[in-house]
C-alpha cells in the first residue's frame, strides 16, 4: 500500500512516528526516546545543513529515510511539541473543540529536511480552573467513531489522568486527575517509598485492597487521610514490601474514581455512571477496569490506534491528504 501521511506523536518522553496509508492503516511505527525533554544534542549534517536544534535532529532521526523515499509526504504532529516548551507552540482551542475546528487551527513550522510540519494545538476548558490537554484531543477524536453514542465517558489515565465528555463529535468538557504523577512522586521521594519493594508481578489483591480502601467509609475524608495506610499496613505485617506499590496505586486510583463518580452525579442527577472507553497504555488500563468495575461504573472497552485514527482524520479536516 502507498504511504500517504506521516504522522507523529510528540510527548514530553518519548517520540512515536509512523508511516499511515489511507484510511490511516499504519505501514510502519517507529519509537524514539527523544521527547520534548530528552532531546539529542550531536550536531549532524540534515539536508546539507550542519544542524545542533534537538528538534530538528529529532525528526531526521525519526522520519529522514521516509522523506527521502518520499519527500511529498505530509507531515502532522501532536503532543507536547506544540506546547510553549515545544519546536512551535500551537495555541490552546476552546471547548467546544472537533476535527474541523482542530484541524483549521495547525501551526506550521519548516524543518531543515525541507518540509513542513503541521502541528495540533492542545484543547482548553475556561472556567475558575481552567483544564488543558495536549495530545490527548488527538486520541478522544480518533476514538469517537467507536462510541455506539455519546452517553460515554472517555478516559485516558496516565501522569495526568484526562476523563473527557463528549457530544455531537465535540469535546466538551473534561477532568484532569494527576494520580500517575503523585504516585511517582509519592513512591520515589516520600516515606512511602522506603518500604516498598518493585519489580515483581502485579499484585492484584493489594490493588484491590486500596481500591476498597478508597471507596470504604474511612476513604470519604479524601486521599491526604489513607495515604499513610500504605505505610502502616507494613508496620503492621498485613501489607508486605512487594504489595505496598500496588496498594497505593489502587488506593490512589481509588479516590480517583470515587471523586469522578461524585462528579458525574452531580452532572447527571439521576443517571446510572455512564459506560467508559479507555485509551492508553495496556497495562494501566487494565488496573482502571479492574478499579472501573469496582467502583460501579458501566462497561468497559479499551479503543486501539486512536493516536493514528486521529492524526489521520485532523489531516484530512486541514486539506492535508484526500480522504478515503
Amino acid at each position: 500500500m502507498q504511504a500517504q501521511l506521516i504522522a507523529l506523536d510528540w510527548g514530553t518522553t518519548s517520540l512515536r512516528a509512523y508511516k499511515l496509508a489511507a484510511a490511516g492503516q499504519v505501514l510502519e511505527s517507529r519509537a524514539s526516546p527523544h521527547g520534548i525533554m530528552q532531546l539529542p544534542s550531536n550536531p549532524r549534517l540534515i539536508n546539507g545543513t550542519l544542524c545542533s536544534d534537538g528538534f530538528e535532529l529529532a525528526f531526521a532521526q525519526a522520519c529522514a529515510d521516509w522523506l527521502a523515499t518520499d519527500p511529498a509526504l505530509p507531515v502532522i504532529a501532536c503532543g507536547m511539541v506544540g506546547s510553549a516548551q515545544g519546536w512551535r507552540e500551537a495555541t490552546y482551542r476552546d471547548t467546544p473543540a472537533n476535527v474541523a475546528s482542530l484541524g483549521a487551527a495547525l501551526q506550521t513550522l519548516r524543518s531543515v529536511c525541507g518540509v513542513d510540519v503541521h502541528i495540533v494545538p492542545g484543547v482548553m476548558q475556561r472556567s475558575a480552573l481552567p483544564n488543558v490537554m495536549r495530545g490527548e484531543e488527538t486520541q478522544v477524536l480518533g476514538a469517537l467513531a467507536e462510541l455506539p453514542d455519546d452517553d460515554v465517558l472517555i478516559g485516558l489515565p496516565g501522569s495526568h489522568s484526562k476523563w473527557v465528555q463528549v457530544a455531537d463529535g465535540c469535546i466538551v468538557q473534561f477532568d484532569t486527575f494527576m494520580t500517575g504523577e503523585v504516585f511517582a512522586v509519592l513512591s520515589e521521594h516520600s516515606i512511602l517509598g522506603r518500604t516498598q519493594q518493585r519489580g515483581g508481578a502485579f499484585d492484584a489483591a493489594a490493588f484491590d485492597r486500596g481500591v476498597q480502601v478508597a471507596q470504604s467509609a474511612e476513604g470519604n475524608s479524601g486521599p491526604l487521610s489513607t495515604l499513610f495506610s500504605a505505610r502502616t499496613l507494613g508496620l503492621t505485617g498485613a501489607l508486605s514490601g512487594a504489595a505496598q506499590a500496588d496498594y497505593l496505586s489502587g488506593l490512589l486510583i481509588g479516590h480517583e474514581l470515587a471523586a469522578l463518580a461524585q462528579l458525574q452525579r452531580q452532572r447527571r442527577p439521576g443517571a446510572p455512571l455512564p459506560a467508559v472507553l479507555l485509551i492508553g497504555n495496556g497495562p494501566l488500563c487494565t488496573r482502571y477496569c479492574r478499579a472501573l468495575q469496582a467502583c460501579g461504573f458501566g462497561r468497559v472497552s479499551v479503543a486501539a490506534h486512536a493516536t493514528e485514527r486521529g492524526l489521520w482524520q485532523l489531516a484530512v479536516a486541514a486539506g492535508l491528504i484526500q480522504p478515503t
